[in-house]
C-alpha cells in the first residue's frame, strides 16, 4: 500500500488461533468491497498458540494486513494502545477477533467521526433491537450494573463504556492512548475518562450485535479488577497525570 491510509483497524489477538483467520478475511473482504484505503494492524499479544504464525501467512498475500507482536502478554488495553499508536490511518478504530460487531458497522464509526466527533463508541443498548444473539441475563445484569457504577464514578453519561467497537481521528487517539495506564479489561472506562477529561467530543453510536460465547472475561476476577481500576482512575486523576502534554508521533 502506497501512501498513508485513511483508515487503520487494529484487533488485539491473544491465543485467537480459532476466530483470527476468519476475523481477517472479513474485515479484508469488507475493506475491498468499500473500497476502504485501509490498513489491518493484528497485534499478537504474547499468544503461545499459532495466532502468530496464521497472521504471517494471511498477510504474505494480503498487503493490507500487518503483524506487530507484544514481548509478552501485557493485556488487552496494552495491545490496543500499541496498535493504534502505531496505526497509520487519519481513522483508527480497534475491534475485537470475534467481531461481535460485524465489521461494516465501522461506516458508522467513520461518518459519526465525519460529522464532526473526535471519537466514535459502538453501543450494544442505545437500540436493543439491533443485537442479533442476546448475552445471557446474568451478563446483562453485570455490564449493566458496571456501567451504572462507570457513569456514577467518573461521571462517564453512556450507555455503553465497554463496547470493543470504538474509532478516533488520528489526533484524538494520540491525546488519550498517551495517557492510558489502565492496559488490561478496565482500560475502556479510562480512555473515555482521557476523552472526556480534555474536552474531544464522543458520540456514542448504536451497532448491531451478536454475543459471542466464547468470551474469556470472569466476571468475578475481572469485574473485581475492573473496580480496582476505576479506583486507579480517579486516584490518577487527582495526581493530575492526565494532563500533561502530548508529543506528536511520527508517521
Amino acid at each position: 500500500m502506497s501512501g498513508f491510509p485513511s483508515y487503520s483497524i487494529v484487533i488485539p489477538a491473544f491465543n485467537e488461533g480459532a476466530r483470527i483467520l476468519r476475523a481477517m478475511e472479513e474485515v479484508v473482504a469488507c475493506l475491498r468491497a468499500e473500497q476502504w484505503r485501509a490498513e489491518l494492524i493484528i497485534v499478537d499479544d504474547g499468544s503461545t498458540d499459532n495466532t502468530a504464525e496464521l497472521v504471517e501467512r494471511f498477510a504474505a498475500t494480503n498487503p493490507e494486513v500487518r503483524l506487530v507482536t507484544n514481548t509478552g502478554n501485557h493485556g488487552k488495553g496494552y495491545s490496543v494502545r500499541y496498535g493504534l499508536l502505531h496505526a497509520q490511518g487519519e481513522i483508527v478504530m480497534f475491534t475485537d477477533a470475534d467481531l461481535s460487531a460485524p465489521i461494516h458497522e465501522a461506516e458508522r464509526l467513520f461518518a459519526a467521526i465525519q460529522a464532526g466527533a473526535d471519537i466514535a463508541i459502538g453501543s450494544r443498548w442505545l437500540e436493543r433491537s439491533r443485537q442479533t444473539d442476546r448475552q445471557p441475563l446474568y451478563r446483562q445484569i453485570f455490564g449493566r450494573c458496571f456501567n451504572l457504577i462507570t457513569r456514577a464514578v467518573m461521571g462517564l453519561p453512556f450507555a455503553d463504556t465497554q463496547c470493543g467497537f470504538k474509532a478516533f481521528t488520528r489526533h484524538a487517539a494520540q491525546v488519550v492512548f498517551q495517557l492510558q495506564t489502565i492496559e488490561r479489561w478496565g482500560f475502556d472506562p479510562e480512555i473515555l475518562f482521557i476523552a472526556s477529561k480534555r474536552a474531544l467530543r464522543i458520540t456514542e453510536v448504536p451497532v448491531t450485535w451478536g454475543h459471542d460465547e466464547r468470551s474469556r472475561i470472569s466476571y468475578l476476577r475481572d469485574g473485581l479488577q475492573m473496580l480496582r481500576e476505576i479506583a486507579i482512575i480517579r486516584w490518577n486523576a487527582l495526581l493530575g497525570r492526565y494532563d500533561g502534554a502530548i508529543k506528536p508521533l511520527m508517521r
